[in-house]
């Protein structure tokens, strides 16, 4: 496979992964939405200022309101955090 390819395939594997230890198997809960980005971003969950950041984002991440992230709520999750992780190491590398 490509590198895209692998990439797109780690990611649904990833989502998968954590969709399925509770409740839809096809959707984050809270819970799990919190577990995995502990074990797949623990760098970013050491710098969450709040104690409940998780279910802020998982608001946020929402679009239609069933407390829960689907894939296509994840995907838009970590495209946004690709965009800002893009833009931090240009401007790091400009430095």
């Amino acid at each position: 496979m490509s590198q895209m390819e692998t990439a797109i395939a780690l990611l649904i594997g990833v989502f998968d992964k954590y969709a399925c230890t509770e409740g839809k198997k096809d959707t984050l809960s809270k819970g799990e939405m919190k577990t995995m980005m502990e074990k797949e971003l623990p760098g970013l969950m050491k710098n969450a200022k709040g104690k409940d950041d998780c279910g802020e984002l998982l608001k946020d991440l929402d679009e239609n309101g069933d407390s829960e992230v689907d894939f296509k709520e994840f995907i838009i999750f970590v495209a946004a955090l690709t965009c800002l992780g893009h833009e931090r190491f240009q401007h790091v590398s400009k430095k």
